[in-house]
């Protein structure tokens, strides 16, 4: 049986244990330098601790090493690398090919940030060793599809979260304003701020919009699909998000990606435990921008955000009625006192309380914006957020417990649904019981309390002489029997794939251009062995990014605003997004139905 992935984000070790409670399969998360969120940085210590709590259940950690490197930190990462192995991290997720050149002992997979997007470079990333390609988000479903045929490596992709709007690992618009680098673990997140989209003439198109701020995404009704495309494993973004988040995001997913596997009986999810919340997960309350499919039936329009770069949360109605101190809306709602909405005005996303609600009527702590028309969002939801921090959502696999009565000695062995069993024995000299009934059945009652161990003890069977057993020698022999099926849990072997690299497999392309970053010593031998004949000094090496291409990108401007040059746009001529000093040719390539901004700024 193929097995089927949730991997959920781990900030740090708080999460991590949510992530696992609350239902994941794996999880990522990074150490103390190197990782593409340098503010979700842990130390060994933590991670240590994140694998022993997840290899519990089978659950998986892997380590985030995904950033570019400079021939100056080589002997760094390669010393952080090591510490994480021995820590017990079940793969590095990395960008840089140094990290393939020092002959790790660790299953390595490929980053998402080294711009996976065709068959040609999946494949070729296969032969180098890779166990995983992590592709790009902006894929279609019929381009993983393609992916899929080419390659036989396992393959994840994201399904919740937030985009990054340029191809991953190609974007240096940060990088471009700033010193913060988005390959460096920095990313300013300058796609989320405001620009001016000016033609050649300097005329002004739009004024002050997100013009690269798109929706979140959300695949959670198209998993079935992937699951029979090839994707193996389901990713969850959000290693900067709170435990709510993880919470309800994860617990959501856990019963999509349960419902799917129920319909097809070749595929099993790959870690064991059951964990049912004690609250309806809905990822609309939580931090979302907007939900989008983004790419994954095509390019089209529809999947920006222009107006606001914030979490808007859930759509509740439109208003319709408004006098001094309240409003009515268009539908049913269960808005309530102390729910957080918003909504959007000309200055943009306004956002106020809730005071009070009288039937159909709300009075917000603020009238001003609020008009009739104007659609209303809930942005915190105050008794869904209380059930949040209320959860205690524990997850257990289920045991059996069978308990073997001797005159000298009392035998108890656990065992658990995938036949991991332990076995506690105790000698000593055992009377028959006067009432034989009842004292299988305090046999029964004491195995059966599991209390906060990560087991659920379901049936207790006894057999053997009917001998009494006093109840503190059962709950020892429980509390013995239960700790030592979990270390024997933990002693079981997870399947570590560490692939050799195929010298002979052929880079897609014999050159590499300053836009695909090779910024080490060991990077460029590795690319020159496939048989790369020119390599351009690395763009986050260079001083300035004027005049290189600073974001290869799916979406489109023009496609969004309905000027598409396929469809005899009458918005002719060079086009540019412009932010105070910073100005961005953009260069529209049909052909592949992608756009370009190459930095055109005046830096002197």
């Amino acid at each position: 049986m193929k097995s089927i992935e949730l991997l959920a984000p781990a900030r740090d070790l708080a999460s991590a244990i949510a992530s696992v409670d609350y239902g994941a399969d794996a999880l990522y998360m990074g150490g103390a330098r190197f990782g593409a969120r340098v503010a979700a940085g842990n130390t060994v210590e933590q991670i240590a601790r994140a694998v022993e709590y997840a290899h519990q259940y089978g659950v998986r950690l892997y380590a985030t090493l995904n950033t570019l490197l400079y021939d100056g930190e080589l002997d760094d990462a390669r010393r952080q690398a090591n510490e994480l192995i021995a820590a017990g991290v079940d793969a590095l997720i990395v960008q840089d090919m140094a990290l393939r050149r020092m002959d790790l002992p660790v299953e390595l997979h490929s980053s998402t940030q080294m711009c996976n997007r065709t068959p040609e470079q999946a494949l070729f990333l296969e032969r180098c060793g890779f166990a995983r390609v992590i592709l790009e988000r902006a894929l279609s479903l019929a381009e993983i599809r393609r992916i899929r045929a080419a390659c036989q490596v396992d393959l994840e992709c994201f399904v919740h979260g937030a985009i990054c709007v340029g191809y991953s690992g190609r974007c240096f618009l940060s990088r471009s304003m700033s010193e913060r680098s988005g390959n460096r673990g920095a990313c300013s997140q300058p796609c989320r701020l405001t620009y001016d989209l000016v033609d050649e003439k300097g005329r002004t198109i739009l004024k002050g919009r997100h013009l690269l701020s798109v929706r979140d995404m959300n695949l959670s009704m198209r998993v079935g699909e992937l699951i029979d495309a090839g994707i193996t494993s389901f990713k969850i973004e959000g290693r900067l998000k709170d435990l709510g988040y993880i919470k309800n995001v994860v617990s959501y997913y856990r019963e999509q990606i349960d419902r799917a596997l129920a319909v097809r009986p070749d595929f099993c999810r790959a870690s064991v435990g059951e964990s049912i919340p004690d609250f309806r997960p809905d990822p609309s309350k939580s931090f979302t921008r907007g939900e989008s499919e983004y790419f994954f039936d095509g390019r089209r329009a529809g999947v920006a955000s222009f107006d606001t770069p914030k979490a808007v949360g859930e759509f509740i109605g439109r208003v319709v009625r408004v006098d001094a101190r309240g409003f009515q809306l268009d539908t049913q709602h269960d808005l309530a006192s102390g729910d957080g909405i918003c909504f959007l005005t000309t200055g943009g996303l306004v956002g106020t309380n809730v005071n009070a609600v009288d039937g159909c009527r709300v009075q917000p702590n603020r009238m001003e914006g609020i008009a009739v028309g104007v659609e209303i969002y809930r942005n915190f939801d105050r008794y869904f957020a209380a059930a949040l921090e209320r959860s205690r959502t524990r997850r257990v696999i289920p045991v059996e417990a069978e308990a073997i009565l001797s005159a000298e000695r009392v035998v108890v062995r656990f065992t658990d649904v995938e036949g991991v069993s332990a076995e506690v024995v105790s000698e000593g000299a055992f009377d028959k019981a006067k009432n034989p009934q009842k004292m299988a059945e305090t046999i029964a009652t004491q195995l059966s309390r599991s209390g906060d161990t990560i087991f659920d003890v379901r049936r207790v069977h006894t057999s053997g002489e009917d001998r009494f057993v006093p109840v503190s020698l059962l709950a020892q022999l429980r509390r013995d029997g239960l700790e030592k099926l979990r270390e024997a849990r933990l002693a079981c072997p997870i399947e570590h794939r560490i692939l050799p690299e195929d010298k002979r497999a052929e880079y897609p392309s014999e050159s590499l251009v300053a836009e695909e970053n090779v910024t080490n010593r060991l990077a460029e031998k590795f690319y020159r062995d496939h048989g790369v004949q020119r390599i351009e000094r690395g763009l986050d090496l260079s001083a300035t990014t004027v005049g290189h291409t600073v974001m290869r990108t799916a979406y489109c401007i023009r496609r969004e605003i309905g000027q598409c040059l396929k469809r005899n746009s009458d918005l002719k001529g060079d086009l540019f997004l412009v932010r105070g000093r910073f100005r961005y040719r953009l260069l529209f390539d049909c052909a592949h139905c992608e756009m370009c901004l190459i930095d055109r700024s005046d830096r002197s």
